[in-house]
């Protein structure tokens, strides 16, 4: 009988514990409905989907997916430019003119452009960091630049991955086209270009027989150099030295002194003003007292004459100033209004610059989309495909068509000599 009880006991004692385990299931039951209320990825689904669904169809098959910017937010244009140091009236100048085609390029459907300018130094390891930071911002979809070419060689293989097309004012490297990129452009006549010309003016107009090339050993300034010194070669005319300089530095009269030696008739100079600057300072002293100064759109500008003075009467440079028109006045006017320096003093990338951002806001105005749900898609890959395909556009410089490669200059350089401490145009 104890027995019995013992085991009646037991199995009763079972039965309470299996039923305590079974209620167990119902009481955690909260927990779990209280971890599904918590976590974000839940209650942000339907936004997502919501989006989704009020997306245009081209953000599904675009390359690169659309850049989607909500009501109050606004489209950002990158530029990378030295603003800072030696080179810094460039980035200045050109930032100035990209700012002027932003305020006039209005809005599309009320979403608003702005114009972002970052300090690359105007070197690749600037460029390239300055590009990384770019394409991090989810909100810039087009780089008005880089300016100089080794900053924009640099930059150009970040932007290609990210699917972000550039418009160069300014970097006229020639190798920069021929890499196959589908997403650099450019608005300036190449180096290979302006060489030429520079070679033909100096040895049929100038009559300049005997030459002297110097460079600053950077892929802009060496490039250009040997294009020229080639192209004089073919012409006949003899290039007594082909020598670099090393850029920052206050003293290159032991290497004027040298070139002195070979008895040029000319210098021309493959490079940037600070050191170009430098050079004109320093030829009467070191022996080339009446030898022709002939500079690239590098030396261009009134930063050239203010740091040369008297001693730049007679030295030439390169610019592209653009044909007089009534867009071109009205431009010099707000120019001036805004900045109380004239278009074109600081370099000769003034309109080249407006023209740069007002190109990539007419394409971006092209491919974007209001979307159902209010918001406002830019596809990206469209995008590049629409700034390499601009044709006949009306800029300040002339009638802007890209080519397969992304060429897209409508005029060559203009040769200008310094008189009475201004740049005036050069005899044709």
């Amino acid at each position: 009988m104890t027995k019995r009880i013992y085991v009646l006991a037991s199995l009763l004692l079972l039965a309470s514990m299996m039923l305590a385990a079974c209620g167990s299931t119902p009481t955690a039951a909260p927990a779990a409905t209280e971890a599904s209320t918590e976590a974000p990825a839940v209650t942000e689904a339907p936004v997502t989907e919501a989006a989704a669904a009020g997306a245009p169809e081209v953000c599904a098959t675009d390359e690169f997916g659309c850049a989607v910017f909500k009501p109050g937010d606004v489209i950002k244009i990158g530029m990378g430019a030295p603003m800072t140091g030696d080179y810094a009236a460039f980035g200045i100048d050109i930032s100035q003119g990209a700012m002027i085609a932003i305020q006039d390029a209005g809005d599309i459907n009320g979403f608003k452009f702005e114009l972002v300018t970052e300090d690359d130094g105007g070197s690749p390891e600037g460029g390239a960091a300055v590009a990384n930071k770019f394409v991090t911002d989810p909100a810039i979809v087009a780089i008005a630049g880089h300016i100089f070419s080794g900053a924009t060689n640099a930059a150009m293989p970040i932007y290609e991955k990210a699917g972000i097309p550039m418009m160069s004012p300014s970097a006229t490297n020639p190798d920069l086209t021929k890499q196959s990129s589908k997403v650099f452009n450019r608005l300036v006549f190449t180096d290979a270009d302006q060489g030429r010309f520079a070679a033909e003016y100096l040895f049929n107009k100038l009559g300049i027989k005997k030459l002297a090339v110097i460079h600053d050993g950077s892929s802009y300034g060496q490039g250009l150099a040997q294009v020229t010194n080639d192209e004089y070669i073919k012409l006949g005319g003899e290039v007594v030295e082909f020598t670099a300089i090393t850029p920052g530095e206050s003293d290159y009269s032991a290497t004027l002194a040298d070139v002195a030696a070979k008895q040029p008739e000319a210098i021309y100079f493959g490079g940037y003003n600070a050191e170009a600057a430098v050079i004109v300072n320093q030829m009467k002293q070191s022996g080339l007292d009446g030898v022709i100064f002939f500079g690239d759109d590098g030396t261009f500008g009134q930063d050239f004459l203010d740091r040369t003075g008297a001693n730049s009467e007679g030295t030439y440079s390169t610019s592209l100033v653009p044909p007089a028109t009534d867009a071109k006045a009205a431009f010099d006017a707000a120019y001036e209004a805004a900045y109380q320096t004239p278009a074109g003093k600081l370099s000769p990338y003034t309109w080249t610059a407006y023209d740069s951002a007002a190109s990539l806001i007419s394409a971006i105005k092209s491919v974007a989309v209001l979307g159902g749900d209010g918001n406002l898609y830019i596809p990206r890959g469209a995008l590049v495909a629409a700034v390499r395909s601009i044709k006949d556009y009306q800029g300040l410089s002339g009638v802007v068509t890209c080519q397969e490669n992304g060429e897209c200059a409508s005029s060559g350089p203009t040769f200008y000599v310094a008189k009475d401490g201004a740049w005036v145009e050069a005899e044709k």
